[in-house]
């Protein structure tokens, strides 16, 4: 049985990730309504603008309701913005931000650097079998990593290690975006977290990673 994941859909790249996650084998559907959001077994929260994504939250009244879902356990996926709003700490972040502290992070937006300072590179990836060709657009980069969260890639820069996939029990976060790639391992990953967190079918579990093997789509 496929689980059901929702994609935020108040702002960012929606449809990229509903497509992404149909491949890799969830019924994907926007989310938009406390109601919706009540119907899903996980959720993915999409890259974007992180202050316009926490703005909308709170006009559509999902605010709230994600942080009691999160404090159930609900698994969720966030992408760049995603991964800014899921931090414990923002820096460079608006003065009225708000952040939903679901990963035990600390984040800096637009760490490296504007639009036109995007770039891609094949990044090792804990799980994935092969590099993940990564796409950074205006991404933030994890300056603190606290007790229970693991790396599962990273950057360096200026002679640093920053952080750019984190996870923590039933939290994953890229700061790049998968969703505009073909590639949907990343996406599969998170399938079968869902399916474990809820016994959905009956994937594969070892020392605590959902197994995954490599899709090209």
């Amino acid at each position: 049985m496929a689980p059901l994941i929702g994609v935020l859909a108040v702002q960012g790249d929606v449809a990229e990730h509903i497509r992404a996650l149909t491949l890799a084998g969830a019924e994907a559907v926007p989310v938009r309504r406390p109601e919706e959001l009540a119907a899903v077994d996980g959720l993915v929260i999409p890259g974007g603008e992180s202050t316009t994504i926490d703005r909308l939250l709170r006009i559509f009244d999902l605010a709230e309701p994600l942080r009691a879902r999160l404090a159930e356990g609900m698994p969720v996926y966030g992408s760049c913005a995603g991964m800014i709003l899921l931090s414990a700490e923002v820096l460079d972040g608006h003065p009225e931000q708000q952040s939903l502290a679901a990963l035990d992070i600390t984040t800096r937006r637009n760490a490296f650097g504007r639009q036109v300072d995007s770039f891609e590179v094949d990044l090792p990836f804990v799980g994935l079998d092969e590099p993940f060709h990564a796409v950074f657009i205006r991404a933030p980069w994890v300056e603190r990593v606290g007790d229970g969260v693991e790396v599962l890639a990273s950057i360096e820069r200026d002679g640093e290690e920053h952080a750019v996939a984190v996870r923590q029990g039933n939290v994953l976060a890229t700061s790049f975006h998968p969703e505009v790639t073909d590639d949907v391992r990343v996406h599969a990953l998170f399938v079968e977290l869902v399916r474990a967190a809820g016994s959905i079918g009956d994937p594969a579990v070892v020392e605590g990673h959902p197994s995954t093997t490599n899709r090209d789509n």
